[in-house]
C-alpha cells in the first residue's frame, strides 16, 4: 500500500504565505508525477500544479504566479509554495501522486487525505 499524508495547511490573512508538504511512504518502486488540487466549498476538485519525476512542471493558469510546486525525489515528498493568499484561495488542498509498486507493474494513482487552508478576510 502506498500512503500520502499533506501538512501546512492552516489558517492565513490576506497577502500571507504557505508551505504545503505531501510525503509518500508505503510499498513505492517509483513515483512518477505528484500533483497539488483542491476544492472549495461547494465547487469541483480543480488542478492547481502538478511535477514530472524530472521536474518539468504544470500550473493552473488562475495561480501561475503565486505558486511554485516543487519535490524532494529523495524524500518522497512534494511540496507547494503559495504567496498573496486570499479568501478565493480557502479550500481542501489534496496531493496525488502516480506510483508504480514494482519494475513492470502498472502505475495507479494515490491520494492523500487533504489539509485545509483557510484565507481570512
Amino acid at each position: 500500500q502506498v500512503q500520502l499524508v499533506e501538512s501546512g495547511g492552516g489558517l492565513v490573512q490576506p497577502g500571507g504565505s504557505l508551505r504545503l508538504s505531501c510525503a509518500a511512504s508505503g510499498n513505492i518502486f517509483f513515483i512518477y508525477v505528484m500533483g497539488w488540487y483542491r476544492q472549495a466549498p461547494g465547487k469541483q476538485r480543480e488542478l492547481v500544479a502538478t511535477i514530472a519525476s524530472g521536474g518539468t512542471t504544470n500550473y493552473a493558469d488562475s495561480l501561475k504566479g503565486r505558486i511554485t510546486i516543487s519535490r524532494d525525489n529523495a524524500k518522497k515528498t512534494v511540496y507547494l509554495q503559495m504567496n498573496s493568499l486570499s479568501p478565493e484561495d480557502t479550500a481542501v488542498y489534496f496531493c496525488n501522486a502516480e506510483v508504480t509498486t514494482g519494475r513492470g507493474l502498472p502505475r495507479r494513482l494515490y491520494w492523500g487525505q487533504g489539509t485545509q487552508v483557510t484565507g481570512s478576510s
